[in-house]
């Protein structure tokens, strides 16, 4: 069995002690299953502009006549898109999808509604 790198100095040389993980060099001890929850639960939450939850996959309606910068083209209110990608970037923008008839686009999630 492979042991993971430590979480604090990328190091590979550690031990299981007591269910617990140790590295040999800084000394650093984790619990590998809270680990995992705290990655979990540091993953970023994604909510449309009525609180509901989205995920990769959802079909949104667009809630609001969204002009595209740099084109004369409108998303109009009512739009329905599938298949949406969500992202972490820093912009706000957290929702990359297709639009038929405009393309690939990036959209807020505050401007949309799970359908």
């Amino acid at each position: 069995m492979e042991t993971p790198l430590c979480p604090k100095c990328q190091s590979e040389h550690s031990y299981e002690d007591r269910g617990n993980l140790v590295c040999a060099l800084c000394a650093h001890e984790w619990n590998p299953k809270e680990e995992k929850a705290v990655a979990e639960a540091a993953a970023p939450v994604f909510k449309d502009a009525y609180g509901n939850i989205l995920q990769d996959g959802d079909t949104i309606t667009v809630n609001k006549d969204l002009k595209i910068k740099g084109s004369s083209s409108v998303v109009k209110v009512g739009t329905k898109v599938k298949n949406i990608r969500l992202m972490d970037s820093g912009d706000g923008h957290d929702i990359a999808c297709k639009i038929p008839g405009i393309g690939e686009i990036n959209l807020k999630s505050e401007f949309v509604k799970k359908a």
